[in-house]
């Protein structure tokens, strides 16, 4: 959660009602409603991590959101996260509903004999989780009873660990600063109730930290702060006004690859045991949204933005021209609205402000006559007239 969770100076839960983004009901607490312009801010986030895990090398699967008690015993959920978890009864038979994506990846590994020459293996999931969450707890995007992770486990051997969890910080870094965010670094260490021998811990922990050291990282330590299976590097992004949020999380496993029997055929021929890397970037899609939300305090970059460009006909005379421009536009891939309501063109421009729409195209019969627009931008107001061409040109300049 964020050090200053108090600060509402940008409220993500008024700005995506007022914007038209979510909604939470009583029909389902903690679990949000997503409407079209949230999709889009959605879709955009969750094809963007597509791109960048296709480049780098990463697989995507999807899981089922609900398997058998008996695999949850195995991993080890049962003994140390049942409180948090949702269950069902089916033909007689108890079910869980995943609150990690893990499990699911451990089974598509062991479905089929692996050869050391197979490694590292890169399976990326959005999983669609659940964990229970007390209900005054609940907040918005923030903190949900349903939320998708943007999941990733690595199956590798010991001597591929280091520059895998390089490459994982590079993705990071990549990723967070197309949103201008920074971030500081942290290593957790073993917890109290912990799976596993002390021995595999001191060796895990050594690793994330000497891989933190050769990549010049700075970070702080948190003691016994580690998941239940292993140590973690976790990222906590800081937001325009300062706040941190914890987000990106390594975490290094010895435990699951030998509770569930994984295994390669070495070079020598002889079974071997993979290192299990659990990695997530966003951390939960709904949570990092709700810090972007509070970021950008609404006023989303041009390629993030549900709506791009408002057009503004002057009257009535104008409105087929404008959705002329709005198929110019359309066609070169931009996300575009006309307000062809009958009002003045000083309450459209100023609705279109409160929606944070990043740009307005005024038309009347001057740009009408002349195939062009006047341009706008939030914030910034008037940017003069422009060729249609060229308005385009500006917009893509932009992105």
């Amino acid at each position: 959660m964020s050090n200053q969770g108090n600060d509402m100076k940008r409220n993500h839960r008024e700005l995506g009602q007022q914007l038209e983004l979510f909604m939470s009901m009583e029909e389902a607490p903690g679990m949000p409603f997503f409407l079209p312009k949230g999709m889009v801010i959605r879709n955009q986030l969750e094809n963007l991590w597509k791109e960048k895990h296709q480049k780098a090398g990463y697989q995507e699967i999807k899981t089922p959101i609900m398997m058998k008690q008996h695999l949850w015993e195995q991993s080890g959920h049962w003994d140390h996260y049942h409180e948090n978890m949702y269950f069902s009864n089916i033909d007689e038979q108890n079910y869980a509903i995943k609150p990690m994506s893990c499990p699911g990846a451990v089974l598509l590994y062991n479905s089929k004999r692996r050869s050391y020459r197979e490694l590292p293996i890169r399976y990326a999931e959005l999983g669609l989780v659940h964990r229970h969450e007390l209900s005054g707890s609940l907040n918005g995007l923030l903190r949900v009873r349903s939320f998708t992770q943007d999941d990733a486990h690595i199956f590798a051997r010991e001597d591929q660990v280091k520059d895998e969890i390089k490459h994982v910080l590079e993705l990071v870094d990549e990723i967070y600063s197309l949103f201008g965010f920074s971030y500081k670094v942290e290593l957790s260490t073993r917890p109290e109730k912990y799976m596993g021998v002390l021995e595999k811990w001191n060796k895990a922990e050594a690793s994330l930290q000497q891989v933190l050291e050769e990549k010049g990282i700075d970070y702080s330590l948190n003691e016994g702060d580690g998941a239940f299976y292993g140590p973690k590097i976790d990222f906590h992004i800081l937001d325009s006004l300062g706040r941190s949020w914890q987000c990106g999380t390594i975490q290094l496993d010895f435990q699951f690859p030998e509770k569930f029997g994984c295994a390669y055929i070495g070079d020598d021929n002889k079974p071997q045991q993979p290192i299990m890397i659990h990695r997530a970037i966003y951390g939960s899609i709904e949570r990092f949204m709700a810090i972007l939300i509070e970021h950008f305090d609404g006023s989303f970059p041009l390629w993030l933005a549900p709506i791009q460009v408002s057009i503004l006909p002057i009257a009535q005379a104008h409105i087929d021209y404008s959705y002329q421009v709005k198929a110019e536009l359309e066609k070169v891939g931009f996300r575009v609205e006309v307000d062809d309501r009958n009002e003045k063109i000083g309450l459209k421009i100023r609705e279109a402000e409160k929606q944070k729409v990043p740009f307005m195209m005024v038309v009347g019969q001057k740009e009408m006559e002349n195939h062009s627009v006047a341009l706008r931008k939030h914030k910034e107001g008037n940017l003069g007239d422009k060729s249609l061409d060229d308005a385009i040109h500006f917009l893509q300049s932009d992105m």
